[in-house]
């Protein structure tokens, strides 16, 4: 995703694929510059971006701070950026990004609260990531499955249900804009519409219509489709 400020001509680039010369044409064409980019985790099924917009255009690299120290960003020496944590906010002229943990697909996920301050204080948005998909959730097996992080899928399924359930006390209204859509292997069963609603995810995703955290565990864990060989090496990428 490209999120612009029309009033300073200001924007930043939310989980940049590697291909990053089209954000930068969409800059040009909408008379924006580029002056960040942010990731909601460390990818496994596709190398980000990140780095060589900050090196075209001199963006700041705004990267997740959560988790613990095998969940850290590297190589960031010679790189402007800021690590952040939950509840941490930064704008991009008069957009402001609102950091939220929302652990369970991988420990350092956040999302982002997308405000327009020009018009009010309220978000209108969240970038979700891997965490809330259209009509799925994120799978929490893959650290396990591809990596050989023994233990993580069932940990990560226990951070998943915390993390939906604090998902579902935001305002209903909120659109949600996930990292992928039907066809990903981030989960199992994505829908093909491009984004959803907070309200239309409570009210008919099959992750929370359940609120006994051992049925939810097996629930998500169960019907998973193979891991991808190749998302061991895209990790270390």
């Amino acid at each position: 995703y490209m999120v612009g400020c029309q009033a300073t001509g200001e924007a930043i680039v939310i989980d940049a694929n590697r291909d990053v010369d089209m954000y930068l044409r969409a800059a040009e064409a909408n008379s924006m510059r580029i002056v960040g980019a942010t990731e909601t985790h460390i990818h496994a099924d596709f190398v980000s971006g990140s780095r060589e917009l900050a090196e075209r255009t001199g963006a700041v690299l705004y990267l997740s701070d959560e988790g613990d120290e095998n969940w850290k960003y590297q190589f960031l020496d010679g790189y402007k950026h800021r690590l952040v944590k939950d509840g941490d906010e930064f704008k991009v002229g008069k957009v402001k990004l609102t950091v939220m943990h929302t652990p369970g697909h991988t420990p350092e996920h956040i999302s982002f609260l997308l405000t327009d301050t020009a018009k009010t204080e309220s978000p209108i948005g969240i970038f979700t990531g891997d965490f809330v998909f259209v009509g799925d959730i994120g799978r929490p097996d893959l650290l396990e499955a591809a990596a050989g992080m023994v233990g993580t899928a069932d940990s990560g399924a226990r951070q998943m249900f915390r993390s939906i359930n604090r998902f579902a006390e935001l305002p209903d209204y909120l659109q949600v804009w996930p990292a992928h859509g039907a066809g990903s292997a981030c989960g199992k069963a994505l829908g093909a519409v491009p984004s959803t609603t907070v309200g239309y995810e409570k009210l008919f995703g099959w992750a929370f219509q359940i609120d006994d955290e051992e049925t939810f565990v097996r629930e998500l864990l169960a019907g998973q489709p193979e891991a991808p060989k190749y998302f061991a090496e895209m990790k270390k990428v």
